[in-house]
């Protein structure tokens, strides 16, 4: 069997958000076609993108391995974000949860169901800030992930996430 290396970014901005993300990377890695080699932190963030005044995201990045296709292993995330009530009503708006492919080996592809890489992950530190603490050598368009991160126009809002959040899905800071 050959296993492919990718990087799958997670998020929630409606409902129990790191209860929603644990338990998606624990789907994710269900089946045995997909291995998990490594998860991020998580942190906090304004929403980039979409309808204004949505709550914060928590995102995370997981590293896996897997003998999926990219076309089946995005039906497998499109079924995990299913299985978490994801409704796709407004684009950019609130969700459960999101789970995007980043990267998967090598590939490169233009077609507009699977870009790859992620076409907009070299811009958003959410995704690669994460992806950089679990592969400080990673590299996408020929850049360190890290190096990419601090440039991108959301890095200055992430916050790291301690798992606490208050009644209005807000973390508290801490006293």
């Amino acid at each position: 069997m050959n296993y492919t290396r990718a990087v799958l970014a997670l998020g929630s901005n409606l409902g129990e958000r790191s209860d929603t993300l644990s338990a998606a990377v624990a789907d994710l890695v269900d089946p045995p076609e997909v291995r998990l080699l490594a998860i991020s932190p998580i942190v906090q963030t304004k929403a980039v993108g979409g309808p204004a005044g949505q709550p914060d995201f928590l995102n995370m990045v997981i590293a896996v391995e897997t003998t999926l296709t990219p076309r089946e292993l995005l039906a497998h995330c499109h079924a995990v974000e299913q299985k978490h009530l994801r409704v796709r009503e407004v684009h950019w708006g609130p969700r459960t949860l999101d789970v995007d492919i980043i990267t998967y080996g090598d590939v490169v592809s233009s077609d507009p169901e699977l870009t790859l890489p992620h076409p907009r992950a070299a811009q958003r530190a959410f995704v690669l800030y994460p992806w950089s603490l679990i592969d400080p050598a990673a590299e996408l368009d020929g850049e360190r992930v890290g190096d990419l991160a601090a440039r991108a126009d959301d890095f200055a809002g992430l916050v790291p996430f301690d798992g606490f959040e208050n009644l209005h899905g807000v973390a508290e800071a801490a006293e």
